[in-house]
């Protein structure tokens, strides 16, 4: 095949060599009922992290895959704050966690804070107005954030465990941004530094099947009809919808 072709179209057997998959320190046992890149399946949050410094260049990766997650509008409302261990800022970084997570998170070879902007401007608009979708935009940065991460072989652990309120000050956040999480990242290690009881928990956790969250059609608690067969929508408006039986004929 003609190489320059290839490179401008690519073919489906460009495709087939294409495989995503974390790096051996984090691989998992975990098994997927239905097919799914090893990405997704392997990424998890460790709390064990080695001494290994991680360097700008490395979180700038992160970054980058970051900046290409969807947003609404394309309004990217994420702001990230970090500092590496050993930075002047790594102590204030950490106050804003709880306890129970900054006895763990200082092992980490860095902090980050992901927020939020509340407010976008839409295309065509001069006024800012509020997004409704902020927060959710900004976890889909986290999650290209943290599947970036773990391809690299990093692990990184979100926690919701902080004090916004002190985190909002120590940070110099302005108006108008929230503080979603906080994100301890580095390489994984062996834990010696976690209390037995985390190094029990250190492991990927189990998820609930698609069954229960996913459903074909209307929310699984509306009532059902009596033969117990799944709710369908024509069901719901024709009983709730007056003089439906009529129009039926």
């Amino acid at each position: 095949m003609d190489r320059d072709i290839c490179d401008r179209l690519p073919c489906s057997k460009c495709f087939e060599k294409v495989t995503v998959t974390v790096q051996a320190s984090l691989q998992t046992s975990r098994v997927a009922d239905h097919p799914a890149e090893r990405i997704f399946i392997d990424r998890w949050s460790p709390r064990g992290f080695s001494q290994e410094q991680i360097s700008e260049g490395e979180l700038r990766t992160l970054f980058e895959a970051a900046r290409w997650a969807p947003s609404a509008y394309n309004s990217q409302p994420w702001h990230f704050l970090y500092a590496l261990r050993g930075d002047a800022e790594f102590d204030a970084f950490l106050t804003p966690l709880i306890e129970f997570n900054r006895g763990w998170a200082q092992h980490a070879a860095a902090l980050i804070y992901l927020l939020s902007r509340r407010e976008f401007t839409p295309p065509g608009k001069t006024e800012a107005q509020f997004s409704r979708t902020h927060s959710f935009d900004a976890g889909a940065a986290w999650a290209n954030f943290a599947n970036q991460a773990a391809i690299g072989g990093l692990a990184a652990h979100g926690m919701s465990g902080i004090d916004v309120d002190k985190a909002r000050a120590v940070l110099g956040v302005p108006e108008g941004f929230d503080v979603e999480i906080a994100i301890a990242l580095g390489r994984k290690g062996d834990g010696a530094h976690l209390a037995p009881a985390l190094l029990q928990r250190e492991q990927p956790s189990s998820r609930s099947s698609v069954g229960e969250f996913a459903a074909h059609g209307l929310f699984p608690s509306v009532s059902r009809p009596r033969d117990d067969r799944p709710v369908q929508a024509r069901d719901l408006c024709h009983r709730a919808s007056p003089g439906a039986s009529r129009r039926r004929g």
